[in-house]
C-alpha cells in the first residue's frame, strides 16, 4: 500500500473517461491537474460541469506535462511508454483495472482515494456500495436493459451485477444483443431503456423506436446510459434510481 504521508498534496492527470470519474468525485479542486476532454461532453459523463473546471487532455500523457502532475491515472492497460515515460519524469503511474465486479469498483476507489493520501475520502462510496448490496431486493425480476441498435448486456457482467441490486436479472442473449423478436415473442417483466444518446438522430437511436419496442408489455424504466459506460461509482445513483421506480 502507497504510504499517504508521500502523497500528501498529489496533484493529479486522468487520461480516461472513466478514471475521470473517480478523480472528479474523490479529489479537492486544487489536487486535479487535468481530465480527459470526454468527461466535459455533455453527451458522455453526467459530470460534464465539474470537468469543465480543469484542463483537457486526449488521453495522451503527453498532454498534460506542463501542469506538473505529481500522479497520473489510466485504465485498461495504458501501455507500456506511458508508464516508462511517467516513471522518468518522476511521476507516479497509477492504472486503475477496468471493472469485471463490483468488489474491482471498490478496489479503484480505495487506489484513487489512496493516491491523493486519503483513503478515507472513498469510505462514503464503499458504504453507499456495501448498502446497496446489503439491503439488495430477495427476488429478482426477468430483465432486459436495452440502448440503442439492439445492444443489451452479458448475463454474466458488471452491468448485470449492477442489475442485480436493483433486483433486476439481465436475460442471458445470444451475443448479448436483443432482438426485435424476443421483445415480441417473449418480453421481459422488465424493460431498462438507457437513454444514452437518446436526443442524437442515428440509426442506433432510431431502433428504440420502431414500434415493438414502444408497444413491449413489459414494466419499463429509463436509465442515464452515461453511467453505464464505465460501469463506476456514478452507478451508484443510478441503482437506487432504478429501485425506487420500481
Amino acid at each position: 500500500m502507497l504510504a499517504s504521508a508521500l502523497l500528501i498534496g498529489a496533484r493529479i492527470a486522468s487520461l480516461n473517461l472513466c478514471t475521470d470519474e473517480y478523480l472528479l468525485l474523490l479529489a479537492r479542486r486544487n489536487e486535479i491537474a487535468g481530465v480527459s476532454f470526454l468527461s466535459q461532453d455533455p453527451l458522455e459523463s453526467p459530470l460534464w460541469r465539474s470537468a469543465r473546471r480543469f484542463p483537457a487532455n486526449s488521453g495522451s500523457i503527453e498532454d498534460v506535462l506542463a501542469r506538473r502532475p505529481s500522479v497520473v491515472l489510466t485504465m485498461g492497460g495504458s501501455g507500456r511508454a506511458t508508464r516508462l515515460l511517467a516513471r522518468r519524469l518522476h511521476i507516479r503511474p497509477v492504472e486503475l483495472a477496468s471493472p469485471a465486479s463490483l468488489q474491482d469498483v471498490a478496489a479503484n476507489l480505495r487506489a484513487v482515494a489512496g493516491a491523493l493520501g486519503d483513503p478515507r475520502r472513498a469510505t462514503p462510496w464503499l458504504e453507499k456500495l456495501a448498502s446497496l448490496q446489503r439491503t439488495r431486493p430477495a427476488s429478482s425480476k426477468d430483465t432486459l436493459w436495452l440502448s440503442g441498435g439492439s445492444q443489451s448486456l452479458a448475463a454474466g457482467s458488471i452491468g448485470a451485477q449492477w442489475l442485480r441490486l436493483a433486483g433486476l436479472e439481465q436475460r442471458t442473449l445470444p451475443g448479448g444483443r436483443a432482438t426485435l423478436e424476443t421483445l415480441l415473442v417473449r418480453p421481459p417483466a422488465v424493460l431498462v431503456q438507457s437513454r444514452y444518446r437518446a436526443a442524437q438522430v442515428s440509426s442506433g437511436t432510431r431502433w428504440l423506436d420502431h414500434p415493438i419496442v414502444r408497444n413491449v408489455k413489459s414494466e419499463r424504466v429509463t436509465t442515464d446510459g452515461r453511467a453505464w459506460t464505465c460501469m463506476g461509482p456514478l452507478m451508484i445513483g443510478e441503482i437506487e434510481r432504478l429501485r425506487a421506480a420500481l
